[in-house]
């Protein structure tokens, strides 16, 4: 997947565009506790009968939120199996098993527990069931215990026996239904929860120059962007607010608005990045965030257009801070404000912490931009050196 190409002039979304919301999504029910009357609504909506729940191994042993939700299920008597192997950034082996598993079950929806990894993997699964045996496609029932945002998109993310990362992507495998309960974050480790919430600052930062996102999504990615500076310290501060944890995943949900575009849209460097760096070297997605983020939007100062630093720069007001006078240097301030957030928050790494050789800039550069005769190449060499 390529980042935006910089020299390419897009039609401004000012004045003209388009919004519809996915074909796919049926409903959002968020508040703590709405587990347990979120499923049995969800299941009538969407008329389905069984579940494979598809999670991690950590969150099935290390905590009861599975169980909570498997007992949801059987109350209503819609529990089919539970595959509990999905690994970070959603190996194809585990994708592969859980398959199986979901069609020996006779399951016909997919309730994910997790974060990213489990809601992409139930994308690619239903993905390839469809294209195996035609018709429409499963849906999906998300319950997300982090912040990554994952399940309020179309596409999905997992890693092939090669080790690349590969994406499939359709409106049908955007998650059908999405319960937000912040009570099953409860568990969620605090790097995990925390890293997330900056990979959830990412898509409030990169939708702001993405192309084709129209005025008001930007101002509720603004929005977001303000909640995640706020409540991610405050949860850090009292980890057991169930009360900051809602607020934090509505920011989430808001960082990345379900959104039907007309055109692929990729969100930009900093995700194309972060992409090429998990998948190669086992990075969490949102540690990936907490390492390219600031450096980006310090890069986006020099190679943005005009209209993207100005939305850039509109981030300071949304953080009560005062403008620096110019929008370049508004822009050098938010990167500025992203990295202390990173560092107060105890998420600053580096490169060498993952051993990621230095030989290999060159090569994460050209694969995530596709070319090393892309304009921006030696400025995404220099920003992968300061990484370390």
């Amino acid at each position: 997947m390529s980042i935006v190409d910089y020299s390419v002039e897009y039609p401004s979304t000012e004045l003209q565009g388009f919004y519809g919301w996915t074909d796919t999504l049926r409903g959002i029910q968020y508040g703590p506790g709405s587990v347990s009357t979120a499923l049995p609504k969800f299941f009538k909506l969407l008329g389905v009968s069984k579940a494979l729940v598809l999670t991690g191994k950590s969150l099935y042993e290390k905590t009861d939120v599975v169980k909570k939700v498997e007992g949801c299920l059987q109350a209503i008597d819609a529990y089919g199996a539970t595959f509990h192997q999905i690994a970070q950034h959603s190996p194809i082996a585990g994708i592969r098993e859980a398959s199986k598993v979901f069609t020996d079950a006779g399951c016909d929806v997919i309730v994910s527990v997790g974060g990213g990894s489990p809601v992409d993997a139930a994308k690619a699964i239903l993905y390839y069931l469809q294209q195996e045996r035609g018709g429409e496609t499963m849906p999906q029932i998300a319950i997300p215990t982090t912040l990554s945002a994952a399940e309020y998109s179309i596409g999905a993310g997992y890693t092939d026996d090669s080790g690349k990362k590969v994406a499939v992507s359709s409106q049908k495998l955007a998650p059908a239904a999405i319960i937000l309960d912040a009570e099953l974050t409860l568990a969620t480790p605090e790097n995990l929860w925390l890293s997330t919430g900056i990979r959830a600052l990412d898509h409030c930062v990169e939708n702001l120059y993405r192309p084709l996102i129209p005025p008001p999504l930007k101002v509720m990615g603004l929005s977001a962007l303000a909640d995640l500076f706020k409540y991610l310290p405050e949860s850090k501060a009292d980890p057991t607010s169930v009360e900051i944890r809602q607020k934090l995943q509505i920011a989430s949900w808001m960082s990345l608005w379900p959104l039907k575009l007309e055109k692929y849209s990729a969100l930009g460097l900093s995700h194309s990045l972060g992409h090429k760096l998990g998948a190669a070297y086992s990075i969490p997605h949102g540690i990936t965030s907490c390492l390219t983020l600031a450096p980006v939007v310090e890069l986006m100062a020099e190679i943005g257009t005009e209209q993207d630093k100005e939305y850039l720069a509109k981030a300071l007001f949304y953080l009560h801070k005062p403008s620096t006078g110019t929008v370049e240097g508004d822009v050098l301030e938010l990167s500025a404000s992203i990295k202390q957030l990173v560092a107060d928050l105890g998420l600053s790494t580096t490169l060498t912490d993952y051993n990621v050789p230095r030989d290999d800039i060159p090569t994460i550069a050209r694969n995530t931009l596709g070319t090393e005769t892309h304009p921006v190449f030696p400025k995404v060499v220099k920003l992968l050196e300061g990484l370390y």
